[in-house]
């Protein structure tokens, strides 16, 4: 399987992000509009509606988190590890607002079939990890939470305010078409600056809670902008730079070549001696299969050999 690039629908918004500032700089705020980006990663991944749900999600929290990277080389992860069905999930962007990501368990395990789009009981207890891979740093830099709603939203809110002591608000939504396809996926990101008043964040997530469906809104072809004069107005928005976003991957075959090239020297004779052929490698972050026939697997042992005899 390639990359699947899907086309664009007649009337549909192209993805994108916007920043802006509230109340005097006091405020400062991200919009991301996904469809396309949720719709591409469903197709790679084969995903159910509730696994796009919950990936979809997380994708485009990502997407909202890569504005707090200062350059393209920069990475920010999200992490999930839970005892629920969805056992656990990793999504990964870099400043270009590249998103790539996978979940633990696909198709997600049930019982029986959810009765609402409350995903808490799939999460279950876990953690929330943020980890952030800077250009200069040898390590990266990671903060941990415990999940404390089950809502991916909710629990990115959580962090920044239990391990950096910001108050955020945050919104993630997608909204299906009746016949279950992505119609519509997009986020909102708040975060109190140093000179906002507690009451201001307040009065933010209390409208936040009023807002409508940010997906039903993306879907029904709304744009960003429509978010600012619209439900913000009365926080006097001031709108700043856009942003792309986009699911990438940069797997390929010849880094795919480099992971084999990198294994013992005996437990790659033995899948170019016996295979099975072709030898197939899947990236998870992208679900693109690799194939390596008799032929290649021989040339890449040749390549290692030579290798560690120079």
């Amino acid at each position: 399987m390639r990359k699947r690039s899907i086309p664009e629908r007649e009337g549909e918004s192209g993805d994108g992000l916007l920043r802006f500032f509230l109340a005097g700089q006091a405020v400062r705020g991200v919009l991301v509009a996904g469809t396309r980006m949720v719709r591409e990663m469903r197709a790679n991944h084969g995903l159910g509606l509730l696994e796009t749900l919950v990936l979809g999600h997380a994708y485009l929290g990502a997407a909202l988190l890569s504005t707090t990277l200062k350059g393209e080389r920069e990475r920010l992860r999200i992490g999930v590890e839970c005892s629920g069905p969805i056992k656990g999930l990793l999504v990964e962007v870099n400043g270009a607002g590249q998103v790539r990501g996978y979940l633990q368990a696909v198709p997600i395990p049930l019982e029986r079939e959810p009765d609402s789009f409350d995903l808490s009981p799939f999460f279950g207890a876990g953690f929330l990890s943020i980890s952030r891979y800077l250009e200069d740093a040898r390590q990266p830099f990671t903060g941990k939470v415990m999940l404390e709603y089950g809502n991916l939203a909710q629990d990115l809110s959580n962090y920044y305010l239990t391990s950096e002591q910001i108050p955020t608000a945050t919104a993630l939504s997608i909204q299906f078409s009746q016949d279950g396809e992505v119609a519509g996926a997009g986020g909102l990101f708040l975060q109190a600056l140093p000179n906002a008043e507690p009451a201001l964040m307040k009065g933010l997530t209390t409208r936040l809670a009023e807002f409508p469906s940010l997906g039903r809104f993306l879907a029904g072809g709304g744009g960003l902008e429509g978010i600012l004069s619209g439900p913000l107005a009365d926080f006097a928005p001031e709108p700043l730079a856009r942003g792309q976003i986009e699911f990438f991957c940069p797997c390929d075959e010849e880094r795919i070549s480099a992971l084999l090239l990198a294994l013992p020297r005996e437990d790659l004779a033995e899948l170019s001696g016996k295979g099975p052929f072709p030898v197939e490698i899947s990236c998870h972050y992208c679900n693109t299969d690799y194939s390596f026939d008799r032929q290649a697997m021989a040339r890449l042992l040749r390549e290692q050999a030579a290798a560690g005899e120079a």
